[in-house]
């Protein structure tokens, strides 16, 4: 799946009903590195799954309105959209059109209501009950992601598109998939013989919130940036694409990112550089859930 793939990269896909790890592949690019389970990388807008949660927490609801504006500028920083968000999902929106098309000045506008509807530790918390931010021993080489507490208004804003001081692995953002489609917290396992359970102090996933997250990222690829996944044969589609900004010898690049869930299967896919989530990760997550279907997973 990953042959033919230049940059470094990785694929995971993990089982919702017990944790199974069933793929971790890293690509030719990758140098020997363990990516798959043990990156440490800015996810990007995949992120806004955790912070979809943290809003509905906050109060939100799918078909809130959040304002999607083509700039928001944050103590002095200016934030945008991909280069080629469509001009038609600008505007008060709802929560719902801007997770399908990945409105990063919407989610940052609701920064305050999230501070006033949950505290201060609302998006570390919503990560914990995705299975983000949760180390624990797997047996194996696992990075399940982090949360530094924001330093700045600027910092905060960044965490909410998955930019700032969130780092995470192929393998967690496959396991926060996995989390929505079962309704529940799911823990990674690889070794039969290492026992893993939800840590102490992880908030529960509740029902409504799962249903909630799933008719979002539904949406995704029904209205938004994942549609090239809607005709997919077998159950439903929820996905999320993103792309995350890094410097590279004084140069900005993109890592691209895309995860779904289908069924009892849930992928998250990485391209250490790419034009965009749907277009450099998309086909390869595409191809993967095509032949999942294939081989009757």
């Amino acid at each position: 799946m990953l042959a033919q793939v230049g940059p470094a990269s990785a694929l995971v896909a993990v089982r919702p009903s017990d944790g199974a790890v069933l793929a971790a592949a890293n690509g030719p690019g990758n140098a020997g590195l363990n990516i798959a389970t043990y990156g440490q990388l800015a996810p990007g807008s995949t992120f806004k799954t955790v912070s979809s949660l943290a809003l509905l927490r906050a109060g939100l609801r799918p078909g809130t309105s959040v304002p999607c504006t083509a700039t928001l500028t944050v103590d002095g920083r200016r934030f945008t959209n991909y280069s080629d968000y469509p001009a038609s999902g600008l505007g008060d929106v709802p929560l719902r059109t801007a997770v399908a098309n990945s409105c990063n000045t919407a989610f940052i506008s609701q920064r305050d209501e999230l501070e006033r509807g949950s505290g201060t530790d609302a998006l570390a918390e919503a990560a914990g009950s995705l299975g983000l931010g949760v180390d624990h021993d797997l047996g194996f080489p696992a990075f399940f992601g982090s949360l530094e507490p924001p330093a700045s208004e600027t910092a905060a804003a960044a965490d909410l598109i998955g930019q700032g001081k969130v780092l995470a692995s192929p393998m967690v953002m496959a396991t926060v998939m996995a989390s929505v489609q079962e309704g529940t917290t799911v823990v990674p396992r690889l070794l039969e013989q290492v026992e893993v359970s939800v840590p102490e102090g992880v908030e529960p996933l509740q029902p409504a919130e799962a249903r909630a997250l799933r008719s979002l990222l539904r949406s995704v690829v029904t209205d938004g940036s994942g549609a090239q996944l809607a005709d997919v044969p077998g159950p439903p589609v929820l996905a999320k694409t993103g792309t995350a900004e890094f410097e590279d010898g004084g140069r900005i690049d993109t890592h691209a990112w895309m995860v779904a869930a289908q069924g009892d299967l849930a992928v998250a896919v990485f391209v250490e550089r790419g034009e965009s989530g749907s277009s450099t990760a998309g086909p390869l997550l595409e191809s993967f859930l095509r032949a999942a279907r294939r081989a009757g997973g």
